[in-house]
């Protein structure tokens, strides 16, 4: 059998396990709703300043907790610590996992911005916390998103003693200094094609810059400069290896504005915590333009700092798994590529109960799931215990 046969014998294997897990799923959810009733909440504050929420079904609880991280939430003025636990068609997770008939836990963490080891940390912590409240779960399950999906990933890899399984959707689980490098190379190829819309640069953010930026000034700047040249928008995609739908070329915009705000109103703040500048493109070879030689000998080039590179090893994941971890991701996310499942491929090394199972969805946007497409991956999860 050659490499494409068994490449198309797995995924025909994972359609069929992902189809299975979702109508033994459906029955669980079916049988749940109908007899769970979601309870109130508990909150609190840690002394580190997280705030915690754990909830437990009035009725019908099934004894197993999912804990929930969320995404990454910009450090900006007058943006407080909040759970972030709501999906983007307004579902509640508390309400939606308590309506299956499990208990919900969650952190706001200690921080905003760059906040994975933190997080990780009051993940434990809020774990405790719900067992000093509701006692031991008979299973418990580690979720999250963007962000939250590294942190659930770490944790399943460094504490899998506390959880049963662990989901990540649309993580930078692959490397983080690659989605590091990524931000930083967009921010650098877009400076060459379209100069002078910033004040500093990819390594020095102006407070001009991000005031502009949240001003709403800077982006519709970009937005015109965008639709008045369309071929460098095009080329900028492809030399900083963005994803945008080719059905729709105004996500080209969406893309563009999105990782460019990563760098304006994160970039600082990653510095300060990593203890140096992290973005390194002095060897990088950028290809896909009119003019890559061109372009390679007058793009932006920077070095890291080395204290700064010695800090992104504590946020790379290992691949050394002990407990199930599925993944769901857009094949087209433009905020964290895709290619970060590729990578976190490659380096697995399952033992025990550990196994990887990425669940890919053929769609543009970061984590545009449906609430049926997160159900049923983690349908899959429940299937693995």
């Amino acid at each position: 059998m050659d490499v494409g046969s068994r490449q198309r014998e797995v995924a025909v294997r994972i359609v069929l396990k992902s189809f299975l897990a979702a109508l033994s799923f459906g029955v669980i959810a079916s049988s749940a709703s109908a007899q769970a009733i979601p309870g109130t909440c508990d909150e609190g504050v840690f002394n580190s300043g997280a705030r915690w929420k754990t909830c437990v079904p009035l009725a019908g609880w099934n004894g197993s907790l999912i804990v929930f991280a969320h995404g990454y939430v910009f450090d900006v003025p007058e943006t407080g610590l909040d759970f972030h636990d709501t999906l983007p068609d307004g579902t509640s997770l508390a309400t939606l996992t308590q309506g299956l008939g499990f208990a919900f836990a969650t952190t706001s963490y200690r921080q905003n911005g760059l906040a994975i080891l933190e997080g990780v940390d009051d993940i434990r912590e809020t774990v405790a916390q719900f067992k000093s409240l509701h006692g031991e779960p008979a299973h418990t399950y580690m979720a999250g998103a963007s962000e939250g999906g590294l942190v659930a990933t770490l944790l399943a890899e460094r504490s899998p003693e506390l959880f049963t399984g662990a989901y990540a959707l649309c993580g930078p689980i692959g490397s983080f200094r690659e989605q590091v490098n990524y931000v930083g190379d967009f921010r650098v190829l877009f400076d060459y094609f379209f100069p002078g819309v910033f004040f500093g640069t990819a390594v020095d953010i102006t407070p001009a810059d991000v005031q502009l930026w949240l001003a709403g000034i800077t982006p519709a700047i970009i937005a015109g400069r965008l639709q008045a040249e369309p071929g460098k928008a095009l080329e900028l995609m492809r030399t900083a290896r963005a994803a945008f739908d080719p059905a729709n070329l105004t996500s080209i915009g969406q893309t563009t504005l999105t990782v460019l705000r990563y760098n304006i109103l994160g970039f600082d703040d990653a510095v300060e915590k990593l203890g140096g500048q992290p973005f390194d493109n002095r060897f990088r070879l950028y290809l896909g333009s009119s003019n890559d030689l061109r372009l390679n000998l007058r793009v932006s080039r920077f070095a890291a700092d080395a204290a700064a590179v010695q800090a992104l090893r504590n946020y790379n994941t290992s691949g050394a798994l002990q407990i199930p971890l599925v993944t769901l991701h857009t094949t087209a996310d433009e905020a964290v590529p895709f290619r970060h499942e590729l990578l976190y491929l490659a380096k697995v090394r399952p033992t025990g109960r550990g196994r990887f199972v990425p669940l890919p969805v053929a769609r543009y946007g970061h984590c545009n799931l449906t609430t049926q497409e997160i159900l049923t991956g983690l349908g899959l999860l429940l299937a693995q215990r």
